[in-house]
């Protein structure tokens, strides 16, 4: 099994961005049990420590949730929470990366400005 998102990322992240793929697409439901660290070890073939990072970083942000002696779970509002936090995080580099080559392009922003409407308007 291979990990997605942006391989440039850490192990870690990756893992926390695969379980979030997991979660918007449905394959991990609201209060379901998360993998452990030692099943996304064996299903990554890395070290339990590195497994364990990235599902701190959902356990910090929500996503998931620690049931003591029984394993994580998957939040209630959990798809609501990786959408919202990836809709700010992808806007926001979009957008920068989207400027910054109109820029070099020598392409003004009223210019741009039009370009997205019409792209916008025409996948209606």
């Amino acid at each position: 099994m291979q990990l997605y998102g942006d391989k440039l990322s850490p192990i870690y992240v990756q893992i926390a961005q695969w379980l979030e793929d997991c979660i918007i697409d449905g394959t991990l439901s609201e209060d379901e049990r998360v993998y452990s660290q030692y099943q996304l070890a064996e299903m990554f073939n890395i070290n339990p420590a590195t497994a364990a990072k990235g599902l701190s970083i959902l356990v910090g942000d929500g996503t998931i949730y620690k049931k003591r002696g029984l394993g994580m779970f998957v939040s209630p509002d959990s798809r609501a929470i990786i959408i919202k936090k990836r809709k700010a995080e992808v806007f926001e580099q979009m957008t920068r990366q989207l400027v910054a080559e109109a820029r070099k392009l020598d392409i003004g922003k009223q210019q741009l400005l039009d370009a997205i409407n019409q792209s916008y308007d025409s996948e209606g």
